[in-house]
């Protein structure tokens, strides 16, 4: 049967938008109040309530994209990622959360969870019977990201899903290094879908916001926690975002082209130790990635040869920039060691994986070539110095 419901680059520019009755602007217009009437209307509105007009509007372009009932918007992504996992759990409750997260996500579970009596574990890998071995029968909540940061590893999205409906279990997914372009977790059976929407959503690197999509009775028990907590986003930002992600289709399939032929290239070159990109066949997850993404992401892992110095070779890069974050249009480069797992002991970085030659390469909408030639030059420059020190 035909589905009637619109392509992703029609629901990103028309869908969730602001009608300008009055001026009949072709944009959304901004409704900067932090008051609104409370009698003789349909609904209370407050900005910690999570339902002014640009909120409300976007958040149906996200459900739409991400084949949910509903959506909220965050203040940032760690704000999306703990009004959720706390809405879901309470003392004595356990969560089961991968092996490898995003930095603030571990640090969040590690250092608050036990003040609320909330138990955890982390699996010892990403197998069915890793993620079995760690449930427990106080166990609520299953909590994966997919591809991992910075490695990039694949959880089979499917399986977990499974696994927890088995076991009355709550699936969460953070999805930010996917989007909504590349997979749909909601419909592999994962019940809620978690962004920073600081990243690819955005999209510009110049917002920070969060998002989460679910069915109607999940946002529900998430507002009732996040209206308490208060992590909503203001309506400038909402604004923004609504702008940004109007191109978010077109920026992504983009990215993931463009990191594909990065990734390729790297591969190939003599100073470059592993590339860790799931759109390689010589990746352990290549077989899943073509079965649960429609496309690979824009970033790139990579590490470098032991003779090769990270500092030094970034350093060099003129065009790509070092850079705290990810998914802008420009490309970006930063050491998870230095940047987003800075805060994991050198014993936990390890465990990950994670070595302190790994680079993250945020790839952008830059022309392939001159990705290219900048990398060339910033290679030429370190096998340059390493030749004067013989």
């Amino acid at each position: 049967m035909k589905s009637n419901k619109p392509g992703l680059n029609t629901i990103c520019t028309h869908v969730g938008g602001v009608e300008d009755k009055e001026f009949k602007g072709a944009i959304s217009p901004l409704y900067m109040s932090s008051s609104y009437a409370y009698e003789n209307v349909d609904i209370k509105r407050y900005p910690r309530y999570f339902n002014t007009p640009n909120q409300e509007a976007l958040c149906k372009k996200i459900a739409m994209l991400e084949n949910a009932e509903e959506a909220l918007l965050f203040g940032s992504g760690m704000a999306a990622v703990s009004t959720t996992i706390l809405a879901f759990l309470e003392q004595g409750d356990h969560i089961v959360l991968q092996k490898t997260l995003y930095g603030g996500t571990f640090n969040f579970v590690s250092e608050e969870l036990n003040k609320f009596g909330i138990e955890y574990s982390f699996t010892e890998g990403f197998s069915e019977t890793d993620f079995i071995s760690a449930i427990k029968e106080n166990t609520k909540v299953i909590f994966i990201e997919t591809p991992s940061n910075p490695l990039m590893l694949l959880t089979d999205i499917e399986m977990i899903s499974r696994t927890a409906k088995e076991r009355g279990i709550i699936t969460m997914i953070d999805n930010t290094f996917a989007t909504p372009i590349n997979q749909t977790p909601i419909d592999l059976g994962i019940d809620i879908s978690i962004h920073s929407a600081t990243k690819y959503m955005g999209g510009h690197s110049d917002i920070s916001a969060g998002a989460v999509a679910a069915s109607e009775e999940h946002i529900q028990r998430i507002w009732n926690k996040a209206k308490n907590l208060g992590g909503n986003l203001s309506d400038f930002t909402v604004w923004l975002l609504e702008r940004s992600m109007k191109t978010m289709a077109i920026r992504v399939k983009a990215q993931n082209r463009n990191a594909k032929k990065m990734a390729k290239w790297l591969e190939k070159h003599p100073l470059v130790a592993k590339v860790h990109y799931p759109g390689l066949k010589s990746h352990p997850d290549y077989q899943l990635a073509k079965k649960q993404m429609r496309g690979y992401t824009g970033v790139v892992s990579f590490e470098l040869s032991e003779s090769a110095d990270t500092g030094k070779f970034t350093e060099a890069l003129k065009l790509v920039k070092r850079s705290m974050s990810l998914a802008g249009v420009e490309s970006t480069i930063l050491s998870p060691i230095k940047t987003s797992h800075f805060l994991l002991s050198p014993e936990e970085r390890s465990r990950q994986g994670i070595s302190d030659g790994l680079l993250r390469l945020s790839v952008g909408i830059e022309d392939k070539k001159d990705l290219i030639a900048d990398f060339e030059q910033a290679f030429e420059k370190v096998s340059e110095e390493q030749f004067e020190k013989i």
